[in-house]
């Protein structure tokens, strides 16, 4: 009951937390556009009311007319919105996700069976910290640095170390895809922290001061204007982050932290393209052909880097070279079966009998009628196995995602083993 109670929880919380991570990134994405596509007003009468720029837009079958005020209004409007419930839900949805989906299985999730390197406690204080630890010192470089000349320069390298770091020690810590997540939410908090600490109370206290009479005093719209743009730079990371654990080879790669960080390069890049893209129809900025083409490029770069090794590249024995329509071995996982092939003693690797003892250790524990039997997929017999053979194969060799949510469980070897075994007809004797 409580596996049925809990896939449930993951359904609507991942559906509310995609549904209002659609409307934060969509309202954030819109005012950055505004931003750089408003234009002085034309009309004398905005210019008196201290309007600095305006847009006209068409959508769904209308005109809009937005405008931006240097400062205050003349007069407040009696329904103000405010732009922060978005991030709030977002957050909210996202942590609870993540308790139900990783922390409340952390035996599992965030912890290496193969590799224990802390106990399932401790690996939740660690995953919490980097939550809390990122956003404390990411705060204290924007509080340090951001308000000097110059200093936006400055405060966007040194978050980009803050991430590298962050990232080459998520990945020593936790499994792959436990990584990239931690990393994808680290980022997400402070976005959300962002709004909660700087945006929305520097606007509030705007708003007050123009109720009260009294002069706004610019730097709190300067602060909210640094977050906000550093939140627009986060966004296409942060989706990497969350979406790369369908993708076992990504976040199982023996340098998946330099896999993640390239990934997050390419997408602050190609944000950086879209963002000087507006302002360059206005004829305000060069075009910003040279982000995309960066982007691109890396992406291409870390394509060409994950590609399959050839088994020839390796010297692969010529009994284990895939047929054609299979799928090409990896490197290190050739040569585990090439040492099958010219060893008969290891033959047995490919075995139903060894193939068994890996699925009662990793597999049973979610695929079975005394557990959870996820997606109704038991492994309970022999005959069971056998008629989930295809899956099996496609899971584990050739997307490499299971043992869900810790890939890194299995070895190379084991993985080949059951490449070997699948290949030779899935035998269960």
């Amino acid at each position: 009951m409580e596996s049925y109670i809990l896939d449930w929880a993951n359904l609507l919380l991942r559906w509310l937390h995609v549904i209002t991570a659609i409307a934060w990134v969509g309202s954030s994405f819109y005012f950055v556009f505004l931003d750089s596509s408003l234009t002085p007003p034309v009309d004398d009468d905005l210019k008196k009311q201290g309007v600095s720029g305006e847009l006209w837009a068409v959508h769904g079958g209308g005109f809009y007319h937005p405008v931006k005020f240097a400062g205050a209004p003349p007069k407040l409007p009696e329904h103000l919105h405010w732009f922060y419930w978005e991030s709030y839900t977002t957050w909210l949805s996202g942590f609870a996700l993540l308790t139900v989906s990783y922390l409340w299985n952390a035996n599992i999730y965030l912890v290496n069976p193969a590799n224990p390197v802390m106990s399932s406690g401790m690996a939740i204080g660690a995953a919490l910290a980097f939550l809390v630890v990122f956003w404390l010192l990411y705060n204290g470089i924007c509080r340090l640095f951001g308000e000097k000349e110059g200093g936006d320069g400055i405060v966007g390298a040194l978050v980009l170390v803050l991430v590298c770091i962050a990232s080459y020690v998520a990945c020593q810590l936790f499994p792959g895809q436990a990584a990239f997540l931690l990393i994808g939410a680290m980022l997400a908090t402070s976005m959300s922290a962002n709004v909660f600490f700087w945006i929305i109370p520097g606007q509030k206290t705007v708003v007050a001061a123009i109720k009260a009479g009294e002069p706004v005093d610019p730097i709190h719209g300067k602060r909210g204007k640094q977050r906000s743009v550093h939140n627009t730079y986060f966004t296409l990371p942060v989706l990497f982050a969350m979406l790369s654990n369908h993708y076992g080879w990504l976040h199982s790669h023996e340098m998946n932290w330099l896999v993640l960080i390239l990934m997050m390069f390419t997408g602050a890049a190609i944000r950086q393209f879209f963002v000087m893209r507006h302002g360059y129809k206005l004829g305000r900025n060069p075009h910003p052909w040279k982000y995309a083409a960066v982007g691109v490029a890396v992406l291409i770069g870390v394509i060409a880097w994950l590609k399959p090794v050839p088994p020839a590249a390796v010297a692969v024995h010529p009994a284990v070279i895939a047929p054609v329509g299979q799928s090409v071995l990896q490197g290190e996982e050739a040569k585990n079966m090439a040492e099958m092939a010219e060893n008969p003693s290891t033959a047995k690797a490919g075995s139903y009998e060894n193939i068994h003892t890996v699925m009662q250790q990793h597999c049973v524990v979610c695929h079975s009628a005394n557990t959870i039997a996820q997606k109704n997929v038991k492994f309970d017999t022999a005959e069971e196995i056998k008629q989930n053979a295809q899956g099996i194969y496609q899971q584990v060799v050739m997307l490499r995602k299971m043992p869900f949510g810790n890939p890194g469980a299995l070895s190379d070897a084991e993985r080949a083993s059951f490449k070997q075994w699948f290949e030779s007809g899935a035998p269960i004797h």
